[in-house]
């Protein structure tokens, strides 16, 4: 075989394939619009539902089945919070040196950026600062005497 079969062997394999893709593709789509076609849901008439004078029993009806919905559920909330809350006291017990490690170097890189920007903050203001503390001094010895 040569280089050019090759190539004639490929592209018809490659073709073969996206034909299969195609199909594939389109019978699934076939298949979605079948099974959503049965789920058709009963249409409601608002105007009967609102007006038909049983809208308040309908109220009642429907915060009923909320509420039990909300009792059946609440066991197993209460349950997931409480095992939230011991693996999360479980993971600040395991890293407890770790946390306080970082705590300690972010508290210091904070000190760190403060001492700089004080320092970078009186060099830029030296002039105003001491202006204002001799004006300060001056103000003093005039109340003072």
């Amino acid at each position: 075989m040569d280089l050019t079969e090759l190539k004639k062997i490929r592209e018809e394999k490659l073709l073969e394939h996206k034909r299969k893709k195609r199909a594939y593709y389109l019978k699934s789509k076939m298949q979605k619009k079948q099974t959503t076609a049965t789920k058709k849901v009963q249409s409601i008439d608002y105007e009967i539902e609102l007006f038909s004078g049983n809208f308040a029993n309908k109220l009642k009806e429907i915060a009923k089945k909320q509420r039990i919905h909300i009792q059946s559920r609440e066991e197993i909330i209460k349950q997931k919070m409480e095992e939230y809350k011991n693996k999360k006291q479980e993971y600040y017990t395991q890293n407890k040196k770790s946390r306080l490690e970082y705590d300690k170097e972010y508290r210091d890189k904070k000190k760190e950026k403060l001492r700089e920007y004080r320092k970078e903050y009186y060099r830029k203001n030296k002039e105003k600062i001491l202006e204002q503390q001799k004006q300060n001094r001056q103000k003093n010895k005039m109340e003072n005497n």
